[in-house]
This record gives C-alpha cells, sequence and structure tokens, in this order.
C-alpha cells in the first residue's frame, strides 16, 4: 500500500550507440518545478547509486507489503497491460497537474504505457479526489468500515493505494485517494508515491532512505533513485508471478540495460 565501467574502444562505441537509441526521449515539463520545496530537494538528491543500492531498494518494496490488502506478497506483482488512469474529482487544477505527473511517470519508465483517460470505463487505475474533511469517509467506502479502522490506526494517512491481482499476480485495477486542500507539495508527493505504489512496489520501507516508500521521506517528485525501482519492475524480463530466486537470476542484466535508460533520461554523467 500503499532503491562496472569498462575503459576501452569497444565500451565507448558502445555508450555512443545506446546515446544514439535514446536520442530522441523527450520529457515533458517538470509538473512540479515551481514548487520551492521540491525544487530544494531536487538540487539535494543523491544521484549516483552502487548496483547493490538499488538491488537492495528494489527487493524491498517489490516484494512484501505494508498493509496486506493485496493477499500473498512473496511475488513480483506489476501490470502486464496499458494503464489508463482516470481522476474522479471536481477541482480541474489537480486534475491537470495529476495529467503532469502521469504523463512524468510514463516519459521515465521505459516499459510502461501509463496515460490518462477521459473514459472511468477504460480505466484500470482509478484516482480519487477528495477533501481532506472526507478522506475517512472514502476510504470506508473502498474497504469497509472495519478495515477503514484498521487503515487509520495502523497508518494514519494523508493518502492511500491499493490494487487488485489476478492468480497470476498481474494487477488488474489500482484505486488511489488522494487529498485536494492540503497543499501542492503534499499533493505531489502523495501523487507521485501512491500512483508509483500502484504500479507494483506497494511495500515501504524504512531501511532504504533513498526511497519515496519509506515513509520518513518525502519527495514530491520523480526522483532517480525510484526511477531505478520502476525501471526494473517493468522491464519485460521481470514477469508477474516472479519468486525473488527468480528475479536474481535476470537481474544483473535487466540492470545493466536499466542504468543505461535512467542515466540517459536524467542527463546523469557515465
Amino acid at each position: 500500500m500503499c532503491a562496472n565501467r569498462r575503459s576501452d574502444f569497444p565500451r565507448r562505441l558502445a555508450a555512443a550507440l545506446a546515446a544514439l537509441a535514446l536520442a530522441e526521449v523527450v520529457l515533458p515539463p517538470a509538473a512540479s518545478a515551481d514548487i520551492p520545496a521540491i525544487s530544494q530537494r531536487q538540487r539535494a538528491e543523491k544521484k549516483v547509486f552502487t548496483d547493490s543500492e538499488i538491488i537492495e531498494g528494489f527487493f524491498k518494496t517489490a516484494f512484501g507489503a505494508e498493509y496486506h490488502l493485496a493477499g500473498r506478497v512473496d511475488r513480483i506483482r506489476k501490470y502486464d497491460a496499458p494503464v489508463r488512469v482516470f481522476a474522479d474529482g471536481t477541482r480541474a487544477d489537480r486534475k491537470a497537474q495529476l495529467a503532469k505527473i502521469v504523463a512524468d511517470i510514463a516519459a521515465r519508465v521505459q516499459h510502461l504505457d501509463i496515460a490518462m483517460t477521459a473514459n472511468n470505463e477504460e480505466a484500470n487505475v482509478l484516482v480519487k479526489l477528495v477533501r481532506d474533511r472526507d478522506l475517512n469517509r472514502t476510504i470506508a467506502t473502498f474497504y469497509g468500515a472495519d478495515r477503514a479502522r484498521e487503515i487509520r490506526s495502523s497508518l494514519d494517512p494523508q493518502c492511500l493505494s491499493g490494487f487488485r491481482k489476478n492468480e497470476k499476480f498481474e494487477i488488474e485495477h489500482s484505486d488511489v485517494i488522494l487529498t485536494v486542500d492540503n497543499g501542492d507539495f503534499v499533493f505531489f508527493d502523495c501523487a507521485y508515491e501512491e500512483l508509483l505504489q500502484s504500479l507494483g512496489p506497494i511495500n515501504d520501507t524504512s531501511s532504504v532512505p533513498w526511497t519515496m516508500f519509506n515513509d520518513n521521506v518525502s519527495m514530491g517528485y520523480f526522483d532517480v533513485y525510484d526511477q531505478y525501482i520502476l525501471n526494473l519492475l517493468y522491464d519485460p524480463r521481470v514477469r508477474a508471478g516472479m519468486t525473488v530466486q527468480e528475479v536474481k537470476e535476470v537481474l544483473p542484466d535487466v540492470l545493466a540495460d536499466v542504468r543505461a535508460w535512467v542515466r540517459k533520461v536524467n542527463n546523469l554523467a557515465e
């Protein structure tokens, strides 16, 4: 609910070819660029990570669940179909911000097909935009009164997400609840975290300091570390239903490709 360099001509040639392949990546304008609290965090962001640091965060967030609404938690859970997001609410400004956030996620996760839709029936991610005073009542509507009390007592959330999966551990539908009247920073922080968690990495962890999937960390934007996590999860070689051991067998090759992608879309030095 709701982280080896080689030196020689072949390496330089491969890097040049990779750069050409990614040269047409065009990112949308930063959804939250004009919010000072977010800009400050972006300037101080750690962007260089070891393989072990990335892998640790991936396993700690992609397996397990902070609050067990999604059943068994020992397998990879992800969408295996295009993701379409519908915003249910009356605040046009928040809907526009949400659309920019979804476009930002789409641009930064290579193998994820995600976009907004104006048709609720086409959506497999429902984002409910509510006033803060209506949050608890909305949670009860989604999960029932008894479960809502458990959620409030254990999480005391400002926002929330959950998903439904099939027997293959493919996510079929996600629900995201966001408050619209707690300020811009809270909206962006919640929207990024809950949308991304609704795609699979639903386990919060307090032991990884660089991920937004840590209750002690507030971002407000799609940081580099979490781009690694989502790109690992949505690489086609990491399939829904995989166990930890099965993922470990493919991860070295996947991580090498993900590193190249994240480096290019963020203009990071090699």
